[in-house]
């Protein structure tokens, strides 16, 4: 009569007579050892101080729609008051799809990343909180290859909030539209008459000064400064 057939029972026989299980074991221990080398290294890489150089890739297997400028870069940290920062500013904890996607990126280009850099909100450079932060690794030429994009989405808000800071003309634009806003709503408060075109640019000349002055006094003496002139400074002041 047949016998039925011990899957593990025969899986173990293979196993004895190609390689022991301490064997194995062993085997094991060492792959994930080295693994863990490799992952510190990475990470080490990351929490460096980053220099100049730039990294190599094999031209063939770029992909294009993860090749940026430093132009368009710079548009839109401004636009979202976001920093371009060295990884090494960065204090959040690195997701491990991070990690991987860095190790495949040098299996794929035959190379060895370094000089990495990060877009994200300046919060997420000074206390622990990630807001949709990009990965970049410098091709040279002010080109940068975006190597892994993690975290939560910007607010869809994010632009207009900080529309008014991000150069001097848009404040100005803004500070405009304020004092016309106010000029609008108060114009019947002091004048019972119908609208003067002397009296409206009188007060909203008014308004203009009073509301441009209060905020130099406190947006200077907070010491901040306007997003298309800090996108790459690790401070949240002027220095």
């Amino acid at each position: 009569m047949l016998q039925k057939i011990d899957v593990l029972n025969k899986l173990q026989k293979v196993r004895k007579k190609t390689f022991s299980a301490d064997k194995l074991l062993e085997n094991y221990k060492y792959l994930l050892n080295k693994v863990d080398a490799k992952r510190n290294e990475t990470i080490l890489k990351l929490n460096s101080k980053n220099n100049e150089a730039f990294n190599v890739f094999n031209i063939d297997k770029i992909d294009a729609n993860a090749i940026f400028h430093i132009s368009q870069i710079k548009r839109i940290c401004a636009d979202y008051r976001l920093r371009f920062l060295d990884s090494a500013n960065f204090i959040n904890p690195y997701p491990e799809e991070l990690i991987t996607k860095i190790h495949m990126v040098e299996s794929l280009h035959n190379t060895t990343l370094c000089n990495f850099k990060i877009v994200a909100p300046y919060e997420a450079f000074k206390q622990k909180k990630a807001d949709d932060p990009l990965l970049f690794a410098p091709m040279g030429n002010g080109y940068y290859h975006l190597i892994h994009k993690w975290g939560t989405d910007l607010h869809p808000l994010r632009k207009f909030k900080f529309w008014a800071f991000k150069n001097v003309e848009t404040l100005g634009f803004a500070l405009a539209i304020l004092s016309i806003l106010c000029t609008a709503i108060s114009y019947p408060l002091f004048f019972n008459r119908e609208p003067n075109f002397g009296y409206l640019l009188m007060l909203f000349m008014f308004y203009f000064k009073g509301v441009a002055g209060m905020f130099f006094i406190f947006f200077g003496s907070s010491g901040k400064n306007f997003s298309e002139y800090s996108w790459q400074s690790q401070y949240d002041k002027i220095r």
